[in-house]
């Protein structure tokens, strides 16, 4: 659960006659993430792809681009099938032929469409200018313009020109029609005078039409035809996708497996007459690899479990088999031994191969976390994946996110928002993100809910204030400290985060401990992380020991706060009564020579790391924002409720005025609230009580949550998590969409 699944690495060798055979089997088990064969062995090439990979890939490509034409995706798939190899030709060229004219149709049209929309833009200014297009060419003595300009301005110019004797101009919104005697160069007169010309369209397209209203018309008449069969098209599309949408997912399924298979020598190193693949696998499914080689080729394929990965480094070790260096000589392709492991594959030329793995050694990751935890995967793959040698917080976060997600907010009715919206995104969308995401969302919300119950919210109310309720429930078990009577909540729930963050930084350290003990030793282990936990632990002891305590709570005098000693003390200040007022100034001392040994240590070991000692005190401090964003949320909680139901305050607290229009006469009235108006102010009541509890809960998503992840990430993985990984990818593919014979 802290550790990735624990890998082996394998070979298969054989005879290249059982090549196919030994693919199809490996490929079906989907447990060996090959290695790709990088040259390194004298007198073995890597394979070649088998007989009709070419073929298969083709067929790959023309299924993809269909699906990709009729927008067929995941959603759309029906009945699992059996697909013959006859049928699956037949019919992926029956599709095809379809596809293809409808497409074609289809862009035939969509190009006539925008030819008819850009004819009809282009007569736009003339259909507003109210001119006839014959009137606009054909004089001898005339020039004549179109376009968009200042009417004024062309005037202006049009005046001024020596060369114009006369003119006359006709406009519409912002275009311009002009009429010059005798013909000149309008572009020469014009010159200084912005002005856009258009071309005047030739109507005789538009049949007998010469107005360009008419024109227009004609032109959206014909486009009215045309989006009509485009329709139609579309519509013949989509009744062909819903007919083959199950077979093109089959196809490419089926031709992705046959591709994958086909590919597969690439990744394999071979003679004329033997091959061998290695890859990883894990550990406790070695045996299963064998046994069904074993079933499928029997003796011509060897099968060896050549090194057990070692969490400590990472590297290849600890397994009880392995391959000897072999000796040069020649022989059988395969030549099978005693069992105990020291089999030896001879290249044609007569080398056999070396000790080498054929590939990068450094074992895939897969993590082994149960089924509950798994989804808070997504969180830890955010930073990367976890190394093989790391230890995998997965569990840790699964722990602690909701954990500080839900104090945070702690409210019934918002838990059961939470939750639902978690529900809603595991059922309603088809993702392994998004149904994580959704089970991390409800993991959240039942925090939340749990710790609703626990102080006694829903919705910002208090459960022991409710009608019928009250009698039920009775008191709250513990509470956020809010109200001015409660305020040792509040200072307890600042001492509390801090203890939780002293204890989450000691199990990041502890983590890093063991692992620079398990790879480097315990010398190692104390000069690189020893420091750390003594000085962290030994600050704080200093901290909560009553060296420098104030006066008022029996300590000699000095700066702590006075809550370190009353929290956990007993009496009215206390909100847990455990009799706790400080350590004893000995085990101050204690902890100030442990902060001191510590800060040595470190100096011994990363002196570089004795800028950043102040760590011990700011990121345990860092963990206060979890109870500042939970009294945030109840402030603005209780803000929502204020304004709708109104407040009053006497000696024993505030109260909602829930069943009250007044306040008592002995009370003091906070707000009479928007319920207890009018119409119009209980309708703006209503809305301000919902917007209002909906920002809450928003808020509540991105300070609870973004607060959650980043103590997570930044005080938490910052000290031993490093990340990168490679994912187990094994050679193999889980259908969906076909089943075998």
């Amino acid at each position: 659960m802290l550790r990735p699944e624990r890998m082996s690495r394998v070979s298969v060798t054989g005879s290249k006659r059982v090549m196919d055979e030994a693919i199809e089997t490996i490929h079906d088990l989907n447990l060996l993430d090959v290695t790709d064969y990088d040259g390194s062995w004298e007198g073995f090439e890597p394979g070649d792809t088998a007989e009709g990979a070419e073929e298969v890939s083709q067929k790959l490509v023309t299924v993809r681009a269909l699906k990709s034409t009729l927008g067929v995706d995941a959603d759309d798939a029906g009945r699992v099938r059996i697909l013959e190899d006859d049928e699956l030709d037949e019919e992926i060229e029956r599709i095809r032929t379809a596809v293809n004219e409808l497409d074609d149709r289809r862009s035939a049209l969509e190009d006539e469409l925008r030819t008819v929309d850009e004819r009809i833009e282009t007569a736009r200014p003339f259909v507003e200018l109210g001119i006839d297009v014959d009137l606009l060419s054909g004089y001898e003595s005339l020039s004549t313009a179109v376009g968009e300009g200042d009417a004024e301005e062309l005037r202006a110019a049009l005046a001024d020109a020596d060369a114009v004797d006369a003119f006359e101009l006709f406009e519409a919104d912002e275009y311009v029609a002009t009429f010059v005697a005798p013909a000149v160069d309008l572009e020469d007169v014009l010159v200084g005078t912005p002005f856009t010309r258009y071309e005047v369209p030739e109507l005789d397209d538009a049949g007998e039409a010469t107005s360009p209203e008419a024109y227009v018309e004609e032109l959206r008449s014909r486009r009215d035809e045309l989006a009509s069969e485009l329709e139609t098209v579309e519509s013949e599309l989509d009744e062909l996708k819903e007919e083959v949408a199950d077979f093109l997912l089959a196809a490419e399924e089926q031709l992705s497996i046959e591709a994958q298979k086909r590919e597969a020598p690439l990744s394999f190193a071979t003679t004329d007459n033997a091959f061998v693949s290695e890859g990883w696998i894990p550990s406790e499914r070695f045996t299963d690899l064998a046994e069904a080689l074993g079933s499928s080729v029997g003796d011509h394929v060897e099968v060896e479990e050549l090194e057990r990965a070692d969490y400590r480094d990472g590297s290849v070790g600890g397994g009880e088999t392995g391959r000897e260096a072999p000796e040069p000589g020649v022989g059988d392709p395969v030549a099978a031994t005693d069992g105990a492991g020291d089999d030896e594959v001879r290249a044609d030329g007569g080398y056999a191969t070396d000790d080498r793995p054929m590939g990068d050694t450094e074992p895939p990751v897969e993590q082994d976390n149960p089924a509950g935890v798994r989804p808070f995967q997504l969180l830890t793959r955010a930073v990367g994946k976890p190394k093989y040698t790391e230890v995998d917080p997965t569990f840790v976060v699964f722990l602690t996110f909701p954990l500080m997600f839900g104090f945070m907010i702690g409210d019934i009715g918002y838990g059961a928002v939470y939750t639902g919206i978690g529900y809603y995104l595991m059922r309603n969308f088809d993702s392994e993100t998004f149904d994580d995401l959704g089970k991390i969302a409800a993991a959240a919300g039942i925090s939340t809910l749990v710790f609703g119950v626990l102080y006694g919210e829903v919705f910002g109310l208090h459960l022991d204030t409710l009608p019928v309720v009250e009698t039920v429930y009775g008191h709250p078990i513990i509470e956020k400290g809010l109200s001015p009577d409660s305020t040792e909540w509040a200072q307890a729930w600042f001492v509390v985060t801090a203890l939780f963050g002293v204890f989450h930084l000691n199990l990041a350290w502890i983590f890093e401990f063991v692992e620079e003990y398990t790879f480097h030793g315990l010398r190692a282990a104390l000069e690189e992380v020893g420091g750390w936990l003594l000085a962290l632990n030994g600050l704080w002891l200093f901290v909560f020991s009553r060296i420098g305590a104030p006066e008022e709570v029996g300590g000699p005098g000095g700066p702590k706060p006075a809550l370190i000693f009353e929290v956990f003390a007993s009496g009215e200040g206390a909100a847990f009564a455990l009799g706790f007022s400080g350590f004893s100034p000995i085990v101050g001392y204690v902890g100030l020579v442990m902060t001191a040994v510590g800060i040595a240590l470190l100096a011994l070991g990363p002196t570089h790391e004795l800028i950043e000692v102040h760590q011990v005190l700011a990121h345990v401090l860092s963990y206060l924002r979890i109870a500042a964003v939970l009294l945030a949320k109840a402030g603005m909680a209780f803000a929502v409720n204020l304004l709708f139901f109104g407040a009053y305050e006497d000696s024993e607290g505030f109260h909602f005025l829930l069943t009250k229009a007044k306040a008592p006469a002995e009370a003091e009235l906070m707000f009479p609230g928007l319920i207890h108006g009018g119409a119009g102010a209980l309708l703006a009541g209503i809305v301000v009580l919902i917007v209002g509890h909906v920002v809450v809960m928003i808020l509540g998503i991105t300070s609870a949550g973004i607060q959650s992840i980043r103590l997570e990430y930044f005080e938490f993985f910052s000290k031993f998590y490093e990340a990168g990984g490679d994912d187990y990818s094994p050679f193999g593919h889980e259908r969906r969409f076909t089943a075998e014979e």
